[in-house]
């Protein structure tokens, strides 16, 4: 029998998901943490992933300790503590500041469809990783990946392109991502076998 279901997301031991949305055939995995994000159709992370304040696509692959959306500490005032924000845990007289959490909350970033993050990578907030690009491990992403694109580094940069851009076109337009679940295992052997190319020849017209 089928591990994953249509039905509810697949969540692991010490795992948490706060405030977000998961689509179908989704896998949280052990002790990582979800909030305030939306997680599309097929898509998982593995261990201890953190992902906060994120639109994720479909069919994206989150490796274990990856950071989406990493929240930021107020960098323009006197301190930048927890304090500052977090009040009601030191103060019974005071509130956390609601405003802050607003501001905080607004920096929506978005992982395309068939996206690929490797291990430890770190993506900042509001930055856009394009459909069916790749981040390499322990990379550090600060501005938009293009699609289909393969970055690395520190900050990271690109490497290369993981499809030619009239190939990249045509698999955007193809959008798989949105077939049926029946549609998907009739084409997988395709998928399995084919290149990009070949595949879009078979399933483009």
């Amino acid at each position: 029998m089928a591990r994953l279901k249509e039905t509810e997301p697949f969540i692991h031991e010490g795992a948490t998901v706060t405030a977000s949305r998961l689509g179908r055939f989704t896998e949280i995995g052990q002790g990582s943490r979800v909030a305030f994000s939306e997680i599309g159709d097929y898509s998982y992370c593995d261990r201890h992933a953190d992902i906060a304040n994120t639109v994720v696509g479909k069919f994206a692959n989150i490796a274990s300790f990856c950071r989406i959306g990493p929240t930021d500490h107020p960098l323009e005032t006197a301190a930048l503590h927890h304090f500052l924000y977090r009040s009601a845990d030191y103060w019974d007289d005071e509130a956390d500041d609601a405003d802050f959490f607003a501001r905080r909350r607004a920096r929506i970033g978005a992982v395309g469809h068939d996206t690929w993050l490797g291990h430890g990578a770190v993506i900042r907030p509001e930055v856009t990783v394009g459909h069916g690009a790749v981040v390499a491990s322990l990379s550090v992403v600060t501005k938009d990946v293009a699609p289909y694109e393969i970055v690395g580094g520190v900050p990271a940069k690109p490497l290369r392109r993981r499809q030619p851009p009239e190939i990249a076109e045509r698999l955007i337009a193809l959008a798989w991502w949105d077939w049926s679940h029946e549609r998907l295992r009739v084409a997988l052997p395709d998928f399995r076998a084919m290149k990009a190319e070949a595949f879009l020849e078979k399933y483009d017209g």
